[in-house]
């Protein structure tokens, strides 16, 4: 493999020799002025950079290397530029960090020390050009629509990738907001149906009479009004999938006809007697527990068992460590945006509030109630008057002192990282523990950056 390329910028000739000696791991770039500098940049794209800021004409001042600075932030954001100065220059070294340069290393440099700023450097360059490609294939992926950085959300995100290549019946369980639909289209959309129709239907939402007409169509002449030959959404949606959600309240008279179809994969439409064959894959979603209502004789067992082939259980939010926080900055941007309000910010109490909510509604009330938040705010700040909610403060406390360490440690980075939205270095500050510190952490309990 390739060597890194470091550029180091520096008109002082002895100094170049001593800094390329000294990074011998990587391969060494050199410019002695702006023009030369800039060509490096555009021809090399570097990931790191070291920059004396007294570069000629103005070797004795910072005018020309700040502009340099300026130029090389501008043509390569991702790079990290590593500013070098003398003792007298902390003005200018503030003025650079200002400006966007990575870090400064006070002159003469310390070899072993500036070593180990540039191998920071690179390592978090790294990390985020493997951050920008991840987000990248989640922007590409179905299941992109799934914010989360809970454990428990995560498997259930690999289940349904495990499971949608296959034919199997899949019953998504969970509480009401929680996500079923958004991840009934994900599966559709990773399956070999993905080029074909996803139909779906709540069986909730629509009156019994109606409710076989709507998933299995009728003749025309079956009942009033049926003025034409109608066909259901189970037999428009051959070739690709169809969506039951809230399964459980389907009738009686409905549960031995879906079961019907499901065994021979054959409808009628109500008022015909032709058998129509339908290929179709079978989701269905509850919030109910079907085998208190199969126990209970509400809802028939052989059905229950076609259906749950393959059973999800998706965690409420409340469940999911650091979720909470994560989803209300994501609802923010996406309603500030939408209702064309300036940048807004969560105060620290307008957090608590939020992370300590036991969101009976999930997610779906999550959206709604940080949407409200976004348009009654009155100022930059989201405030708790703002979010309408009440709290109970109260945590329960951890009971196996071996495993506290580890479980705070983790739930502690989670939950901050939700708080500041991702920021490495705001999370840092308000742990109390140095950036490398921070990595280290995350690495060790597999915590990504991003959701």
């Amino acid at each position: 493999m390739s060597k890194p390329k470091l550029l180091i910028i520096e008109d002082d000739p002895g100094l170049q020799k001593q800094l390329r000696w000294s990074f011998d791991a990587y391969e060494v770039l050199v410019a002695g002025d702006r023009e030369s500098a800039l060509a490096q940049i555009r021809r090399h794209e570097p990931a790191v950079a070291t920059m004396d800021l007294g570069l000629p004409p103005d070797p004795d001042g910072a005018t020309e290397g700040l502009a340099t600075l300026q130029q090389i932030l501008a043509m390569a954001p991702d790079t990290k530029v590593i500013v070098l100065t003398g003792n007298q220059d902390h003005e200018h070294a503030v003025k650079a960090i200002g400006m966007g340069a990575y870090d400064f290393h006070q002159k003469p440099a310390d070899p072993d020390i500036l070593g180990l700023v540039v191998q920071r450097a690179f390592y978090l360059h790294a990390l985020q050009q493997e951050n920008r490609r991840m987000l990248q294939t989640q922007a590409d992926s179905p299941l992109s629509g799934v914010i989360s950085r809970d454990a428990g959300m995560q498997k259930v995100c690999r289940s349904i990738e495990k499971v949608a290549p296959t034919s199997a019946s899949v019953m998504l369980l969970g509480d009401s907001g929680t996500g079923k639909e958004v991840l009934a289209r994900a599966l559709h959309q990773l399956s070999p149906r993905a080029k074909e129709r996803f139909m779906a239907i709540n069986c909730a939402a629509i009156p019994e009479n109606l409710l076989e007409s709507e998933l299995f169509g009728y003749e025309k002449g079956a009942f009033t009004g049926a003025a034409k030959q109608t066909k259901g959404k189970v037999e428009l949606a051959h070739g690709g999938t169809f969506f039951l959600d809230e399964v459980g309240d389907l009738p009686m008279a409905l549960q031995a006809k879906l079961l019907r179809f499901l065994q021979e994969r054959v409808i009628e439409r109500v008022g015909g007697h032709e058998e129509i064959p339908v290929d179709v894959r079978i989701v269905c979603a509850t919030h109910r527990n079907l085998k208190e209502l199969a126990a209970a004789g509400r809802f028939r067992e052989d059905l229950y068992y076609r259906l749950s082939e393959i059973v999800v259980t998706i965690p409420p939010l409340r469940a999911r460590i650091g979720d909470a926080a994560l989803l209300a900055h994501h609802f923010k941007n996406k309603f500030c945006a939408q209702e064309g309000r300036s940048a807004l910010h969560f105060s620290q109490e307008a957090l608590s509030v939020i992370e300590n909510h036991p969101w009976p509604g999930n997610v779906r009330e999550m959206e709604n109630c940080i949407k409200r938040a976004v348009i009654m705010a009155d100022g930059a700040q989201i405030v708790p008057e703002d979010l309408g909610l009440a709290t109970d403060p109260a945590e329960d406390q951890p009971l196996n002192l071996r495993q506290v360490r580890d479980e705070a440690e983790y739930k502690a980075i989670v939950k901050v990282l939700a708080r500041v939205d991702g920021n490495i270095v705001k999370a840092s500050e308000l742990l109390g523990i140095s950036r490398p510190t921070m990595y280290d952490l995350m690495s060790r309990h597999g915590i990504s950056a991003n959701a």
